[in-house]
This record gives structure tokens, C-alpha cells and sequence, in this order.
């Protein structure tokens, strides 16, 4: 198994003043410049230790927003793929629906990839939906987008004969020709993320690394549906590392100190869901599936234990995440059983993204946390032995 320590790179200090959403209409007079350079400089701190005990490292991106100040994950990417030695580099993800140019984004990529000297891993997202305002796009043929931008990048990434040129509704370009080309060959892998089963198959079919987040022990029935897709079209069973999962993990020498830390990472799944209404469901963002169930008052961000309980995101209790296998909080023996046993859950995982730090948790619990993890629960998640892909397949 690998591990990639995540941080949205929050500025907790204005979560608690806000008028109703902490995303899009929030003034930026609330954010300190002075301030938010200090955050910053911890976080790349905190990436730098992360490198150093042999984790691996994720970023996303966000917009106009005081949970994640990470607006342009470029950035953050070109930063790392410089002052890191080892540690694979994850952008999930990057938002190439909202983006106006995709030529660019690949000549980004491709630079970050030879900066790095080969470290860096693609993840393709569609986007949150409370940014499509700020986007500028039409949700409608958001999703439509989403996979022309993802096929014209990769033809830019592969392309090394001679210039091609692209006309299409969304795109047109007379001549592509990506400067320097990629470090990996014939392109860094490929991740996405998707709380849908239909898309599931499709990544399946794909054969990307598919990433759910929070989505707890109902994970398994999106794994499922790309085992699926895999088996269709390449004939075997997709193995553990085309899986990934997003989970908070509190770690202490302590069950207590533990907890604490628990408390201060829950801040996040409280605070990620607060958005002004109108944000919240763009017209056309959501297919009419998804919308009936929201009008069911099934569409506040939610996770499943292994019994089936429900668990609002907003409103769990500690021990209520860790019921659904959204946090991994405990000792270092208790974290580690949690994660085996959410992986035998799910019949094989072989990526787990730590969010080992999240709102107001300080440096030096940040630190801790992911110290003790990487000495005392790491070494044994690399030996963890994955349940059998073909006999998974075969259920």
C-alpha cells in the first residue's frame, strides 16, 4: 500500500466568521495576506517532513474558498516537484472541466513531470459544483467537457512525431506541440475520483486509479462497479493498486490523545458542506437521478457503516466517522486494524490519501501525527497482504 499525506490548506481562522457559506461569496477581506504566508510555509513544512518519513504527497484545488487557499494547484505542484526527493506527487485533482485552455494544462503537467524527474501522478476531476459560477461554464455540458479536455490532454501528452491541430465545439487549436514532453513514458499515471457507479465502470474500462473520498464503507459498491469495467475490457481482475480512498486519520501514542486530534480533524467534513444555497445544485450540474434523491433529502454530504447506519458528515461524532471508516482514529495498533479491516471490507485498496492534517490541528500536532504514523503504522500497511483480486471478481 502507498500512502499520500493531504491537506486541503485551509485558513481555519475565518470558519467561524462567515454569514452562511464558507465557499464562493465569502469576502477575501476576512483572509490576512501576512498570515496565509505563514500557512503556507508550514504546509510545504509539513510536505517536506512527509517526503522525509517516506510518504508520498497529494494536493487538490479549490476556489474563492477559506477551506482549501489552494487555488491554483500548479503552483503548489511546481513548489514541491522542486524542494521534495522522493515522495510521487498526486494533484486530485485537477479541475480540467473549469479549464479555458487544456493545451495549457498539459504543458503544465508535463513540466511539473521533468521538474520532478518523473514523480508526479495526473488526477482528472469534473469539479465541485458550487465553483461552476466561478468557472464560467454551463453545467449542462460539464460532463461533456470533462472528457473532451481528458482526451485532448492525453493526445497532447503522446503526441511526439509532429504537430497536430484540434477542432471541436469546446476546443480548437491549429497546432499542438507540448514542450517538453513528459518525463514518464508515455505519460504519468492517471487518477480520477467519482461517487458514481456508472462512472466507475468507465474509469474501470479506462484502467485509471479510481479514488473515492468519505465515502466510508459503501466505498465497496463503487469498487465494485470499476472491477467491473476492468474485467470488460482487459480480461482480469483489477488489482488493488487501482484503488484509492480518502481518510482522515488521527493517530496518538494515547487512545485519548488520539481523540483529540480526531476532534480537531472532524472540523473538516463540518465546515467543507457550508455553501449559500443557490451554490449548492447549478441546474444541469446534477443528472435527474441524483437530484430526486436530493429532493428526498438524501443529498447532505453522508457516509455508511458496515451495518448500513447512517452517518451526516456535518453532525458525526468522532466515533461516528470512525463507525464509517471515514477517520482512522486511535493508537497506532487501533488505526492500523481500522484501515485492515475497512481494506478486507472493500476487497483490496492499495492507496490510502491521508488527510493527516485538517483546520485548526497545529504544527506540532501535525507533526506528531504524521510521525507516529509512518514509524509505527506504515511499515505494516506495506506488508498488508490485498485479498485476492480474481476471487474479489468472482463474488
Amino acid at each position: 500500500m502507498r500512502v499520500f499525506q493531504f491537506t486541503e490548506q485551509p485558513y481555519p481562522d475565518a470558519w467561524n466568521d462567515h454569514n452562511g457559506s464558507l465557499r464562493v461569496n465569502l469576502p477575501n477581506r476576512k483572509l490576512d495576506p501576512k498570515h496565509a504566508a505563514d500557512l503556507f510555509e508550514r504546509y510545504y513544512d509539513e510536505w517536506q517532513l512527509a517526503d522525509e518519513l517516506g510518504l508520498d504527497i497529494m494536493l487538490n484545488e479549490h476556489h474563492a474558498t477559506a477551506t482549501c487557499m489552494s487555488a491554483a494547484v500548479v503552483v503548489g505542484m511546481s513548489v514541491l516537484a522542486r524542494i521534495t526527493k522522493r515522495a510521487r506527487l498526486l494533484v486530485l485533482g485537477y479541475p480540467i472541466a473549469n479549464r479555458p485552455d487544456p493545451l495549457r494544462a498539459a504543458e503544465e503537467l508535463a513540466m511539473i513531470d521533468v521538474i520532478s524527474r518523473g514523480r508526479l501522478e495526473m488526477g482528472f476531476v469534473r469539479g465541485v459544483p458550487q465553483e461552476v459560477p466561478i468557472a464560467n461554464m454551463n453545467p449542462v455540458f460539464q460532463s461533456d467537457r470533462f472528457w473532451e479536455a481528458h482526451d485532448f490532454i492525453m493526445k497532447a501528452l503522446t503526441s511526439h512525431d509532429e504537430p497536430f491541430n484540434w477542432e471541436s465545439e469546446n476546443f480548437n487549436y491549429r497546432h499542438v506541440n507540448v514542450w517538453p514532453r513528459c518525463y514518464q513514458q508515455p505519460h504519468p499515471p492517471v487518477w480520477s475520483t467519482t461517487g458514481s457507479t456508472q462512472t466507475a465502470i468507465k474509469l474501470g474500462g479506462y484502467g485509471y486509479v479510481m479514488a473515492t473520498l468519505g465515502t466510508g464503507y459503501d466505498t465497496r459498491r463503487l469498487y465494485d462497479a470499476y472491477r467491473k469495467g476492468y474485467t470488460q475490457k482487459f480480461g482480469t481482475a483489477a488489482p488493488a493498486d487501482r484503488f484509492g480512498y480518502l481518510g482522515f486519520v488521527a493517530i496518538g501514542h494515547t487512545e485519548a490523545e488520539a481523540r483529540r486530534r480526531g476532534e480537531l480533524i472532524a472540523t473538516y467534513p463540518r465546515s467543507s458542506a457550508i455553501v449559500f444555497a443557490p451554490f449548492r445544485n447549478p441546474p444541469g450540474y446534477l443528472s435527474m437521478e441524483d437530484n430526486v434523491r436530493m429532493l428526498k433529502g438524501e443529498g447532505k454530504p453522508r457516509s455508511y457503516t458496515k451495518d448500513g447506519r447512517v452517518i451526516e458528515m456535518a453532525k458525526g461524532s468522532v466515533q461516528d466517522l470512525i463507525d464509517a471508516g471515514v477517520l482512522f482514529c486511535g493508537t497506532p495498533d487501533q488505526v492500523y486494524d481500522q484501515i485492515k479491516d475497512f481494506v478486507g471490507h472493500c476487497g483490496g485498496m492499495g492507496n490510502l490519501l491521508m488527510m493527516g492534517h485538517a483546520g485548526p490541528m497545529s504544527h506540532e500536532d501535525t507533526v506528531e501525527n504524521l510521525t507516529i504514523f509512518a514509524k509505527e503504522v506504515y511499515p505494516r500497511l506495506k506488508e498488508l497482504r490485498q485479498p485476492d483480486p480474481i476471487a474479489i471478481a468472482a463474488e
